[in-house]
């Protein structure tokens, strides 16, 4: 079972999205804030698995609750839900240490999805919000990434599974695994989503 905190300042999303999250198989809302603040008590208090974290919020916004979240409960998921495509905040949230980010308009077996995604370390990046925040940098190696780690690292920051990527570059699953497992000990993170908030940081990905 899946246990999700709701945070957004408005009391219709809170009640949508309850709802509609309320009827998906293995899904449980936990609770929901009006505000970053808020959140951050409610996740101290009902230690939810995800939160689904707005961005524009009184008091404290989803950036900040998503750094500060981040700090003291580095275990909880952080999924942004945002309202326009190219809010720029995400890549603010992103590089705070979000897992990922959808817009509002998704459906429920999409935020479903993506609540799975994100409880398995995998970064989900809705390609609506993609399409404006992301532009890949084209392709010299990073640091001591190989090219063709480098490659795979922007492929993963596109939310691409191993099985797509081993499609899109015409190699084999085991062996892009091989190149995930090289190229995560070379940066020294742990998982995807990390993996992704290193492509962020070190500029491999930036906003358009």
């Amino acid at each position: 079972m899946l246990r999700v905190l709701i945070a957004d300042d408005q009391r219709v999303v809170r009640e949508g999205l309850t709802l509609v999250l309320g009827l998906l198989p293995e899904v449980a809302v936990v609770g929901a804030a009006a505000d970053g603040d808020e959140a951050i008590a409610l996740v101290a208090a009902l230690g939810p698995d995800i939160v689904l974290m707005d961005l524009r919020m009184p008091r404290c916004d989803g950036v900040e609750a998503t750094r500060r979240l981040r700090a003291a409960y580095p275990h909880v998921k952080i999924l942004v839900l945002t309202t326009y495509s190219d809010d720029r905040s995400v890549l603010e949230a992103m590089r705070a240490g979000a897992h990922g980010y959808l817009t509002k308009d998704a459906g429920g077996q999409e935020i479903h999805e993506a609540l799975r995604r994100v409880h398995d370390d995998q970064a989900v990046l809705d390609p609506a919000v993609q399409r404006h925040l992301v532009s890949a940098l084209a392709a010299p190696a990073h640091g001591s990434l190989t090219r063709r780690e480098t490659e795979v690292l922007m492929l993963i920051a596109e939310g691409l599974s191993n099985t797509e990527i081993a499609t899109r570059l015409f190699v084999t699953e085991a062996t892009v695994k091989t190149h995930i497992n090289h190229l995560l000990a070379k940066i020294g993170v742990r998982d995807r989503a990390q993996a992704v908030r290193y492509a962020y940081q070190q500029g491999l990905i930036s906003a358009t």
